[in-house]
C-alpha cells in the first residue's frame, strides 16, 4: 500500500471518528457501522434527507413490532 493511499484511509478513519462523535451528540443512537454504512450510501448519491426518512420509519415500525410483540400473552409467546 503506498503512503498516498495510507493517508488517505486515515483521513477518512479520522474523518468518520469525528462524525461519529457529531452523531453521539445529537444522539442519533448509530452505531459506526451503520454511520459508516450511510456516509457511503450518501457518497453514492442517495439523497441525505430520504435517508433520515427511511431510517426514522424503520425504528418507528420495529418499536411498533417490539411493542406488539411484548403485549402478547406469555403463554403465545413461544
Amino acid at each position: 500500500m503506498s503512503k498516498k493511499e495510507t493517508d488517505r484511509i486515515s483521513a477518512a478513519q479520522h474523518t468518520l471518528d469525528i462524525l461519529f462523535e457529531i452523531s453521539q451528540l445529537l444522539n442519533t443512537e448509530l452505531d459506526r457501522e451503520t454511520l459508516a454504512t450511510c456516509v457511503g450510501m450518501i457518497e453514492s448519491g442517495v439523497n441525505p434527507e430520504a435517508l433520515a426518512a427511511v431510517i426514522q420509519e424503520l425504528r418507528r415500525e420495529g418499536a411498533a413490532l417490539n411493542a406488539h410483540a411484548g403485549a402478547r400473552p406469555a403463554s403465545s409467546a413461544r
